[in-house]
């Protein structure tokens, strides 16, 4: 009976073995194809986005998964949707001139989210000057960065903890997160503008920043840095 038992929660799922990944027996033409429509399947499937090393399990060794990705992107040229490098692996995404089309029909992401102008300058420091404190951000701001803006910025999934900071009290660093580059369209950080081009232009520089006088958002009544709190 254990026996029968084990056989019937393994029905339905493929016997890891017994897949076939290289292929041999096809013709290239048709093997490439199958390579194909296996890579897009998994993508097409998949909530988040699909590592390499992931399709690396549904394709054979010579499988240059570089290439078979761009001919994909290629056959879905014209299409509403692409598949685009994001968060370290591949998925499918519509077209940003179909947004308002998306958005008529009721398709909206209902977690729809619109950062202050103080929000998305304080992420974007993170994003280059990862870790650093809340303390630091303050620093570079001029003003003290509130506990509220950082909450916002978690609550959205956009920043986390990182690791404790060598300075006194050992104050929680903030970093971004996978889901920050989903949804930015950023593959890795390495993605994110060139920091000393945007520097050398003054677009990073404090000066730049605080041209204007940043939002009072940004002031935080406490004004202690976080010590036991993310």
């Amino acid at each position: 009976m254990v026996e029968g038992a084990r056989a019937r929660r393994g029905r339905g799922r493929s016997d890891d073995r017994l897949f076939d990944r290289e292929l041999d027996h096809l013709p290239p033409e048709v093997r490439w194809r199958e390579w194909m429509n296996r890579v897009e399947a998994t993508i097409f499937a998949a909530s988040e986005p699909v590592t390499r090393s992931v399709l690396a399990r549904v394709v054979g060794a010579s499988c240059n998964l570089d290439l078979l990705i761009d001919d994909i992107r290629e056959e879905l040229r014209g299409r509403p949707y692409d598949l685009v490098a994001v968060a370290g692996g591949w998925k499918h995404l519509t077209r940003p001139a179909y947004a308002d089309a998306i958005c008529t029909a009721g398709g909206a992401d209902e977690r729809g989210i619109d950062l202050s102008e103080s929000e998305v300058l304080v992420l974007m420091c993170i994003a280059y000057f990862q870790p650093i404190t809340r303390g630091e951000l303050s620093a570079f701001f001029g003003k003290e960065i509130s506990r509220d803006l950082i909450g916002t910025l978690r609550g959205c999934g956009f920043i986390a903890s990182g690791p404790r900071s060598p300075t006194p009290g050992a104050p929680y660093t903030y970093v971004t997160t996978k889901e920050f580059l989903l949804q930015f369209g950023f593959n890795s950080l390495r993605d994110l503008p060139d920091a000393e081009a945007l520097e050398d232009a003054g677009l990073l520089s404090k000066e730049k920043l605080l041209v204007g006088d940043l939002p009072g958002a940004l002031d935080d009544p406490a004004g202690d840095e976080d010590v036991e709190s993310g």
